[in-house]
Order: structure tokens, then sequence, then C-alpha cells
């Protein structure tokens, strides 16, 4: 993985990491040190988008896009897209009732603006 490499280079603070599926093929224990990694990388002001199934490290994210509602053909649209506990409060959102089990401290109902909300379409008329 060269992310361990590019962590030894000296951080500026503006660099974009894309990742996918980086916890393919990893044990839990190295699972949490990648979050760790990851961590430090957005606390040392650089920005970290990943494509993600595993649920460990989808909770630690600070902004979810749930694409859905399936797979394939079936999806390509975006289902929930907020914190991992908005997300969970969706149940529109496949992620979202997995991550629920994650996440055992969350009120399902959640305060009324935390909510998923219908969205507004713009008409000519």
């Amino acid at each position: 993985m060269k992310l361990a490499e590019e962590l030894g280079k000296k951080q500026t603070g503006d660099t974009l990491y894309l990742l996918d599926e980086p916890t393919t093929g990893l044990h839990k224990e190295d699972e949490r040190k990648l979050i760790d990694v990851l961590q430090r990388l957005v606390d040392n002001g650089n920005s970290v988008v990943v494509v993600e199934h595993e649920l460990d490290l989808v909770k630690n994210a600070d902004h979810i896009i749930d694409l859905g509602p399936e797979g394939g053909e079936g999806g390509g649209e975006i289902v929930a897209s907020g914190t991992p506990e908005s997300v969970a409060r969706t149940d529109e959102s496949h992620t979202g009732r997995y991550l629920r089990d994650y996440l055992p401290d969350i009120d399902i109902e959640g305060p009324r603006s935390d909510r998923r909300k219908p969205a507004k379409v713009a008409s000519d008329d």
C-alpha cells in the first residue's frame, strides 16, 4: 500500500486522497490502524474520500454519501447523505439500516432537523 509511503512525506495539509475499498484483505486490527492513519491525514488538513462497504470504517466518516437503492442498474441515486447518525436514521438506506448496529447509542428517531426531508423539485410552471 502506497499510503504508508505517502505518510512518510512532509505533510502540506492540502492533499486529496481518493481510496477505493482500502480495507479489502485487512484484519480487524489492521482496519483500526488504517482508521487512525486516515484520521491523522484529516487532522493534518488533508481531504480523504473513501469508497467503502466495511461499516467499521464507514461509521467513522465525517460525511457519508450512500448510493443506491440497489447495486448496478438498480442504483446510482443518492439515497442518503450526511453524518453516520443521519444516514442510520434514513429508512430508505440499506447502509443506514445496517449502520445502526454499529452506532449503539443512536436515537433512531433523532432530532427533527437531522431527519431526511423530501427533495424540493423546481418547476417552470
